[in-house]
């Protein structure tokens, strides 16, 4: 049987559930899994769309499809990045739904990250995630 991933926000600590994350995420040993970042590519070559909300989107799709792949859900995911071109509070705040939509409630950790560039020009965001595989 699986053991759930426990979700801590000490109040020691800021709040992060009001946004929608954990500080501490606890697992028990098991299976692991590290899925690359994802991108706002998609599997049929479509163009990458030029808004970081619809990015966002589609990186959270291509997450679900790697999750499907090793037979976990956004609910078994351990700790997120997200990888953002030019971060700003206003960038943030455009992505955030989608993220959040994603995640249908579970809050994992998550760190943010401000970068010059990814791997194409066109691409304002990335996603990785560590998850933890059900039995």
């Amino acid at each position: 049987m699986s053991h759930p991933i426990v979700r801590l926000n000490p109040s020691t600590l800021p709040n992060a559930a009001e946004i929608g994350y954990s500080q501490i995420s606890i697992v028990e040993p098991g299976r692991m899994a590290f899925i690359s970042g994802q991108v706002a590519w998609s599997p049929d070559g479509a163009a990458v769309p030029g808004d970081l909300a619809e990015q966002m989107k589609l990186v959270a799709a291509n997450a679900k499809a790697a999750l499907d792949a090793v037979g976990a859900s956004f609910a078994d995911v351990v700790m997120a990045r997200i990888y953002v071109v030019d971060l700003t509070p206003e960038r943030l705040e455009a992505l955030m739904p989608e993220f959040l939509s994603a995640f249908d409630g579970v809050q994992p950790s998550v760190t943010g990250v401000g970068v010059a560039a990814l791997a194409a020009p066109d691409l304002q965001v990335e996603m990785e995630l560590i998850v933890r595989v059900p039995d």
